[in-house]
């Protein structure tokens, strides 16, 4: 899908069917025929369009002549096989050329629509080099706010976990360690990007454009020590309830084998009153009692000892 906008003299969005000077060009998941008519009109290497489509493509920043590409990792939520949720990323191309600014990415984002509906303020498609940054930016605090979420996530599935061990939270929690493990790396790549653009020449930039940079290699580096601080939490937790997982296993065993000896006392008591020979006190009237009350006088002494010793 191939979606074409440009600021006005008013300074508001509208949408073209035309690809113009100053324009934004929005692609995703672009097809064959979008790409090479963007890449013929623009006059841009086809590898800059095509490599953001790439889900394993790392983070970078590439110049060819006049035109410069810049890929950074956007957060993304998906589910698994199981319908649990999983905080990925996929890569986003931002290409700088003479005439325009375009995104490439396989999947819609609700960055480009807070840009489509005018919700960012001092927002301009023909200021490119600006636009890239406050798309870096939007991309950084929306790395926050899937970490709140998943710190948010975290605390209830610790909440369940303390009342009832269950496999689908564990799960849970390791979907979101895994996406944390994503989360951290994208962030990391992204980090080293930004870092490039401020201290290289790719870019022109004026003084505003430096600190919005600066601002938003701050929030990256938030971001990147939430992530890891999250990480080491759920990373601990998962220890600690794997333990606490071990520990009631042998709890629950020790009863078992505690109350399975109990039993065995008058099953045994019973055994030797009925062998077939001769026992002491056959011939009793009240052997039978005798049997269950030494029975129950075994069974009960033995609970004791174990009860004592905090076996049950």
């Amino acid at each position: 899908m191939m979606n074409i906008f440009f600021t006005n003299e008013n300074g508001i969005l509208e949408e073209l069917t035309e690809i113009t000077k100053g324009c934004w060009i929005n692609l995703v998941s672009p097809t064959e025929q979008e790409i090479m008519e963007v890449a013929e009109k623009v006059q841009i290497p086809l590898d800059f369009l095509k490599d953001p489509l790439d889900e394993e493509e790392r983070s970078r920043i590439e110049k060819d002549d006049d035109n410069v590409l810049i890929i950074v990792n956007v957060p993304l939520m998906s589910k698994d096989d199981s319908g649990l949720s999983i905080y990925d990323t996929i890569p986003l191309g931002m290409i700088i050329a003479k005439d325009c600014f375009i995104t490439v990415c396989l999947k819609d984002n609700p960055i480009f629509h807070m840009f489509e509906q005018n919700k960012v303020k001092q927002f301009f498609t023909f200021k490119k080099t600006r636009f890239a940054f406050q798309i870096l930016y939007f991309i950084a605090t929306s790395f926050l706010k899937n970490l709140k979420l998943i710190n948010k996530k975290t605390d209830e599935i610790e909440k369940e976990l303390h009342q009832s061990m269950k496999n689908k939270e564990l799960f849970t929690l390791l979907n979101l360690e895994k996406s944390l493990v994503y989360i951290t790396t994208s962030l990391k790549s992204n980090n080293i990007v930004m870092q490039k653009m401020l201290k290289s020449n790719y870019l022109k930039m004026f003084e505003d454009d430096k600190e919005l940079l600066e601002d938003v290699i701050v929030e990256n580096q938030q971001a990147i020590e939430m992530s890891e601080t999250h990480s080491s939490i759920l990373s601990g937790m998962m220890d600690a309830f794997a333990s606490v997982i071990s520990n009631n296993l042998n709890i629950v065993m020790k009863f078992l084998t505690s109350f399975t000896i109990v039993l065995a006392l008058p099953t045994m008591v019973a055994s030797f009153y009925g062998m077939n020979v001769p026992v002491p006190f056959q011939n009793y009237h009240y052997a039978f009692f005798i049997a269950i009350c030494i029975s129950i006088i075994l069974a009960s002494v033995t609970a004791f000892i174990f009860w004592k010793k905090k076996f049950f």
